[in-house]
């Protein structure tokens, strides 16, 4: 089978993931935390494009970056991980920069400094978009221009929203315009889970929209069928840092979904690889490979149900 082809248009960031006992955190001065403090090159752009590539995809990866030490870190490190970054740029002041305190029960907390990122631009007109199979464009300021550049060549758009709680939000509202493929959290829902989908693609109409749950699953409608099916989530062991576990559902979909996969069993894969990503800290780490995926699939495929 020929290698699918992703542009992900993202953002990258350097994170420094912290153990905590509990929440809320009690105050001390210091704390000595022995290998609970770990730091790595992340972002939602970063985790989707490691991902693809681990799952045997060929990825170029978009993205703006600061002239720092992180910069040459990420760039050191995701060439490294075989994506192709010759579309970054460093035009940002400073490279992002997050901090994930997580504890055992997986509750976190996430302070984000996307720096200057979102007041600058990034100009995708001379971008080749003939080349790729898919865009999947992570719903940051600069990939906005992607969108329509992206329906216009014909290529299929996959989004995730993350948290929404309002189809006409005014930030993520344009992102599921142009998306065929919709993933979005359960976090923040205003009304009753299928309701709300069903809402969604009467306004946007997505080809899959996928309701990720955590724990509990994941709810996907296909259109082209007019259904609605659930998920269980896979079980392979007790999770360390559920930090990048959506990230890694929605890519891992979108990656078997390009190979010709029908939607079930894309998704019910894409649960099993979230799974096993869920078992290492740090949101670009755990990554599976195909071959790997299929191994742990036999043994821990989740159940569905059609709605």
């Amino acid at each position: 089978m020929m290698r699918q082809h992703f542009l992900v248009s993202g953002l990258v960031n350097w994170e420094t993931d912290c153990r905590v006992d509990r929440f809320p955190i009690d105050y001390a001065p210091i704390h000595y935390n022995f290998f609970g403090v770990s730091s790595c090159v992340s972002g939602v752009g970063c985790n989707v494009a490691k991902a693809l590539s681990t799952l045997g995809g060929r990825v170029t990866l978009a993205t703006l970056l600061g002239q720092d030490v992180t910069a040459d870190i990420a760039l050191r490190e995701l060439t490294a991980a075989g994506i192709d970054c010759t579309l970054a740029r460093r035009a940002l002041k400073e490279t992002p920069a997050s901090t994930v305190l997580y504890d055992h029960e997986g509750r976190r907390r996430i302070e984000c400094d996307l720096k200057d990122i979102q007041e600058t631009a990034y100009d995708f007109d001379s971008v080749d978009l003939s080349v790729f199979d898919a865009v999947i464009a992570c719903n940051i300021n600069f990939s906005r221009p992607l969108l329509h550049k992206a329906k216009n060549a014909g290529i299929p758009v996959a989004v995730d929203v993350h948290t929404l709680s309002d189809i006409h939000d005014d930030y993520n509202s344009e992102f599921m315009r142009y998306a065929d493929i919709l993933f979005l959290s359960d976090e923040k829902l205003p009304c009753e889970p299928q309701a709300f989908l069903r809402t969604i693609e009467n306004a946007y109409g997505c080809r899959i929209i996928v309701l990720g749950q955590g724990g509990r699953g994941a709810l996907m409608y296909v259109r082209d069928e007019d259904r609605f099916y659930s998920f269980t989530a896979a079980r392979l062991g007790t999770p360390i840092n559920t930090v990048g576990a959506g990230d890694s559902l929605f890519s891992s979909f979108v990656s078997l979904y390009c190979e010709g996969l029908a939607p079930v069993e894309c998704l019910k894969r894409a649960e099993v690889f979230a799974a096993a990503k869920i078992l290492t800290s740090g949101a670009s780490n755990g990554f599976v490979t195909r071959e790997r995926l299929e191994e742990l699939y036999a043994g821990a495929a989740p159940g569905i149900c059609e709605k």
